[in-house]
């Protein structure tokens, strides 16, 4: 059985608003899971029942095969960590730290040898003597960190914790948070919109829009075979490029082709033949003096190793990540050739997989 199981988990608020909608999701123990989306999909809310600061309106949630639904937070063994540090002002660095131990009863000596263990893995000896406002936001957030794993939560529940760092503190946080996880293989639940962030810590992504699971994979499958539009557009950035058409069948073999029939290939066998709407990842579109697809440079983002080249084409707007670091002219004509072993392919009506 795993770890922890969320079955038809449900929330309703008071003025009706349903912020989730009977998602079913099993985590296994030692897993770093990351649920990711928009704002307003859920995700905060999800995160909040399984601490038990919100309690569902339908399913049931059982951690570590107990059932945990209605127990209080203070009963569900979990270490959080918030966008937004929660820190006690008025305490030290150390004092915030050892709190949770301090209000669990331990003794005096244990709570600080543990304090300092926890601190010098964090690098935050040289603050325990100091106050939060003395600190800088990363630093913070360190010591939210350090307070939430003091006490080897069963599960660590983690909301948007970097969401107000600058770029180089959101990086070290995470390869700091990846590590400690790792090394304590303690169950981790990530809730965060920034999809780079998921794909860098994830053993796996929970994709959330409108109170819903859209998709649970590894990084690379959410990525590489994205569960619907929805996803695949999320997920990436750029996200995917999309080309509309219809997947057919000629003397039993499928292909897709274009509405413009500038694009027919061949594709593996679908669940179903009709209306669909081939995707692409930019990266996997490639400059090719004989290729199918003509256009013409809109912009180009010069990202330093690589470029994003926004075409408009025969098929649509296409967008093509290139390693060159030649600038190409605005107007400037090329061709396009796709990677046929990179496409996917997705219902028109539905938005699925095929």
């Amino acid at each position: 059985m795993s770890f922890l199981v969320l079955a038809n988990v449900e929330k309703t608020y008071g003025d009706g608003t349903r912020a989730v909608r009977g998602i079913d999701l099993s985590i296994e123990k030692g897993e770093l899971v990351v649920l990711l989306g928009p704002s307003g999909c859920g995700k905060t809310t999800t995160l909040r029942m399984i601490a038990g600061l919100e309690l569902a309106t339908g399913g049931s949630i059982r951690m570590d095969d107990n059932d945990v639904t209605l127990v209080r937070p203070s009963r569900r063994d979990v270490g959080m960590v918030f966008q937004f540090y929660a820190l006690y002002p008025h305490l030290t660095v150390r004092e915030n730290i050892g709190f949770p131990l301090r209000a669990a009863g331990g003794a005096p000596k244990d709570i600080r040898n543990r304090v300092d263990e926890i601190a010098a893995r964090m690098d935050l000896v040289k603050f325990l003597s100091s106050y939060p406002k003395q600190l800088s936001g990363g630093d913070q957030q360190k010591v939210s960190l350090a307070r939430a794993i003091i006490r080897h939560p069963a599960v660590y529940l983690m909301d948007e914790p970097l969401g107000t760092l600058d770029a180089d503190q959101r990086l070290a946080m995470r390869e700091l948070i990846r590590a400690e996880q790792l090394a304590s293989k303690v169950t981790t639940i990530y809730v965060t919109h920034d999809q780079e962030e998921a794909m860098s810590l994830a053993d796996r992504i929970v994709v959330m829009e409108g109170g819903r699971i859209r998709q649970v994979g590894t990084p690379a499958e959410v990525y590489d075979h994205p569960a619907d539009l929805f996803v695949a557009t999320f997920v990436g950035s750029p996200g995917m490029n999309f080309i509309p058409g219809e997947v057919a069948e000629e003397r039993g073999s499928p292909f897709f082709s274009s509405k413009s029939g500038q694009v027919r290939i061949d594709v593996p066998r679908p669940s179903r033949f009709g209306q669909a709407t081939l995707g692409i990842r930019c990266e996997h579109l490639h400059e090719d003096p004989r290729g199918p697809i003509a256009g013409h440079v809109l912009t180009e983002e010069y990202l330093g190793n690589a470029s994003n080249v926004h075409l408009h084409t025969e098929v649509g707007p296409l967008i093509m990540r290139t390693d060159s670091v030649s600038k190409r002219a605005r107007g400037a004509d090329l061709r396009l050739r796709l990677d046929q072993t990179q496409i996917s392919l997705f219902d028109a009506s539905t938005e699925q997989r095929l």
